[in-house]
């Protein structure tokens, strides 16, 4: 199977095409790096020559009010030209709960991309996945100081990126969902609490005060951000990450 994965340079997608590969699959990554540019469609039509599914992830560049005209743009290009390309699958990442937080520019922004994926010409499938452990120093970072570190108690139940890479292989290789799919972790935890785990585990003495204010986490009220029922849960625990 010839799969094409637009973003296949980053964090999930070079995991994917490694799986995939590994799979015996022609994964081939495709990246501003490789001469793909999705704002303008140069190099699309050559990303998707011959291709039996399309893989997109890439990302938006600002989590701010500029994020939906990218996933507009890129979104319209890629399912043009997978269309004209007969490609029979098209698999977009996005986040558990992203239709729940309406006050986050971001989080508008990835709705809008399922949408235009789900109206499209192609058959698709959506994987949700909550948040990345990788991700979880530069949540530290937003609202730290070289004292302190202050986060909200919001729960969340995160996800080691190479479950999500796999995750995302599984479904590109099956049949499109035409739906979605959630993934999550094995554990959830307050925010706050996270952040103390991952202080402790790298030594770092800074204090983590619990603050429901803090941060773009602050705006996810309840438990929009755990896996519902019917979730594939993973088994890879945060603190077993950790001391790898």
């Amino acid at each position: 199977m010839k799969i094409s994965v637009i973003g296949g340079t980053g964090l999930i997608g070079s995991q994917v095409v490694t799986i995939l590969q590994a799979q015996g699959h022609q994964a081939v990554p495709h990246s501003t790096s490789t001469g793909l540019n999705l704002l303008t469609g140069a190099g699309l039509p050559e990303a998707l020559a011959g291709a039996d599914v399309v893989v997109n992830l890439t990302n938006s560049p600002t989590f701010d009010d500029a994020s939906p005209a990218f996933f507009r743009t890129t979104m319209e290009n890629l399912l043009s030209e997978a269309g004209t390309a007969q490609v029979g699958h098209a698999v977009i990442l996005s986040i558990v709960g992203v239709d729940q937080v309406p006050d986050l520019d971001y989080y508008r922004a990835k709705v809008l991309q399922e949408e235009l994926l789900e109206a499209g010409p192609v058959p698709y499938s959506i994987v949700r996945a909550t948040q990345f452990f990788e991700f979880m120093d530069a949540v530290l970072s937003w609202t730290a100081d070289e004292n302190t570190v202050r986060l909200p108690a919001t729960p969340i139940q995160p996800i080691a990126a190479a479950d999500v890479a796999q995750a995302v292989a599984d479904v590109a290789t099956g049949a499109p969902l035409n739906g979605i799919r959630d993934i999550a972790g094995p554990e959830t935890f307050g925010l706050d609490d996270l952040g103390r785990i991952t202080l402790a585990a790298h030594g770092d003495n800074r204090t983590v005060v619990t603050d429901p204010g803090a941060g773009m986490f602050a705006a996810m009220k309840g438990d929009v951000l755990i896996a519902k029922e019917g979730a594939v849960i993973t088994r890879t625990s945060y603190r077993d990450w950790l001391t790898k």
